[in-house]
């Protein structure tokens, strides 16, 4: 009524008062829910015990001291202030050199508009412009240098392409790309066995170099790749991109803030059930021999340094299956856990290794095992990393860093779970705060988000850390920031993520569990002759 003063609410009438506005909020509520049969209260219920949950979760990170875990991840924007025009030559186009292009900034017609079809062209475009010149491109296969002349040529490009008007060649023989002087780094995407001797090849010639893994296959390549680079002043890179992924952020500072407590065991894993997956590349969809002959691919210079066989499209296509080309899964996908665990704990060359294993599923022509245990042992870290990888079964089990007091699980999201017999979070988890049932917290931050990807390779991958993250509120590919680490390194100065020390202790711990499968017992390392025995 007009001139009428509302009256302070007080004492009991202000409890009232509360009471009613709780119970107008509840019935609120039900009533939005009425529409679900039977189950309004109840989820009503389960609405309060979310919110409990989370409420109890955030105050369990604020304690730790992780309380921006969930915050989107954020990196320094350097677009508009492009560097000097960097012109790289590609040597080897498959489809990891594929990969790597669009990391530059350079996709081929017809994967743009594949990606404008799946929605996701966006994200590429809002990739950052490195100022890249692609300016060579060396295949042994007519086939795939076409493509590369194609892709480098597609006509779209993050922030409008590089500031240039040379022209892509291409090279039949990589020393004719080193010896350009139109070219002033190279990427290095062919198989295992040429990757040292080509890398020794461009430091000599005064080229930067980014090699995709492994690095080496064999002792003498190692020494001599390694002192090669160590001893000039190029900048090398090896094709480790997990390091890159926001998760990695937040994975740090659960380390250094001794989270896990004492961490005495790692497991790394490898689970994949497809063809494809066990590196049986040379067929198509129908079953069909893909394309590739003795006319269209220089033989002889693909093997290289190897033994002389006869043109086989299957070796061509499969070659991780033989040891004269590869080191199977250790060299193809047991370095990505190595180097995931290095990057974090800096581990570097264990003391022993003991593999074993065997080809128990795919009976075809292939060396390489198909199932594979490495035990790495460490005693002066009082750690152990085990590595376990099956090519006939897809169970998931995931890369885990276990402490004393809680459990890391670690890919392209994490999660921490406390220890039942925790002695940090003993007491939370007797008054119920922590529940070691269920993780004290996670992050993803692509929110499940592998929807994007096509394949079970490409899933798997991503369900690893090793293709998409979110940062800058975009999804961002971490071989781009990969790529862009080198770059800014050329360009600036400074030491790339995966550099040549790295490199080097990742060939020698591959190497040694190589050797182990291979002569069937236990290797160790002798860190004054720097050698494996």
């Amino acid at each position: 009524m007009a001139g009428k003063k509302n009256k302070p609410v007080q004492g009991n009438e202000a409890s009232s008062h509360s009471e009613k506005k709780q119970v107008l909020t509840r019935r609120g509520v039900l009533k939005s829910l009425a529409g679900i049969p039977v189950l309004g209260v109840f989820a009503y219920g389960l609405l309060e015990k979310q919110s409990y949950d989370h409420q109890k979760k955030q105050n369990v990170l604020n304690e730790l001291g992780l309380d921006d875990i969930k915050r989107p991840g954020i990196i320094k924007n350097t677009a508009g202030k492009k560097g000097s025009l960097l012109r790289v030559g590609i040597v080897g186009f498959g489809s990891r050199a594929n990969a790597l292009s669009r990391g530059m900034g350079f996709m081929h017609p017809k994967d743009i508009e594949f990606s404008r079809k799946r929605g996701t062209l966006d994200n590429w475009l809002a990739q950052e412009n490195l100022n890249i010149a692609v300016t060579g491109i060396c295949d042994v296969f007519d086939l795939h240098a076409q493509k590369g002349l194609e892709t480098v040529r597609g006509g779209l490009y993050p922030g409008g392409g590089p500031d240039t008007t040379l022209e892509v060649k291409r090279f039949r023989h990589y020393h004719e790309m080193l010896e350009s002087k139109d070219i002033d780094a190279v990427v290095i995407a062919t198989p295992e066995h040429h990757h040292a001797q080509m890398t020794i090849d461009a430091v000599h010639a005064g080229k930067h170099v980014y090699c995709e893994k492994s690095f080496t296959r064999t002792e003498e390549e190692l020494y001599a790749a390694y002192d090669t680079v160590k001893n000039s002043k190029i900048v090398f890179q090896l094709g480790h991109q997990i390091a890159k992924n926001i998760v990695f952020k937040h994975a740090r500072k659960i380390i250094k803030k001794d989270i896990l407590g004492k961490i005495t065991l790692i497991e790394a894993t490898t689970n994949r059930n497809t063809a494809h997956g066990a590196w049986i590349r040379h067929l198509d969809k129908q079953g069909n021999p893909k394309p590739g002959d003795k006319k269209s691919i220089d033989w002889a210079q693909w093997l290289g340094s190897r033994p002389y066989v006869p043109f086989s499209i299957d070796r061509y296509y499969n070659w991780t299956k033989w040891f004269d080309y590869s080191t199977g899964l250790l060299g193809q996908l047991f370095t990505h856990e190595f180097d995931a665990v290095n990057q974090l704990l800096h581990i570097g060359i264990p003391e022993s290794v003991v593999s074993s294993g065997g080809i128990y599923y795919w009976k075809d022509n292939r060396e390489i095992p198909d199932v594979l245990q490495s035990v790495f042992e460490y005693p002066e870290r009082e750690l152990t990393l085990v590595y376990s990888a099956n090519l006939a079964n897809s169970r998931q089990r995931g890369r885990v860093f276990m402490g004393h007091d809680a459990s890391m699980e670690l890919g392209g999201s994490l999660s921490v779970t406390a220890d039942i017999n925790s002695t940090r979070y003993k007491d939370k988890i007797a008054k119920g705060i922590i529940d070691p049932s269920y993780p004290m917290f996670s992050y993803n931050p692509l929110s499940g988000g592998i929807d994007a990807v096509s394949s079970a390779t490409e899933k798997y991958y991503a369900s690893r850390g090793l293709t998409d993250t979110f940062i800058n509120g975009k999804r961002t590919d971490v071989t781009h920031l990969h790529i862009k680490d080198w770059v800014d390194c050329i360009r600036n100065g400074g030491t790339p993520g995966a550099n040549i020390d790295l490199a080097f202790e990742e060939g020698v711990t591959v190497l040694m569990a190589h050797k182990s499968y291979i002569e069937k017992r236990r290797v160790k390392w002798d860190p004054v002759k720097r050698k494996i025995v």
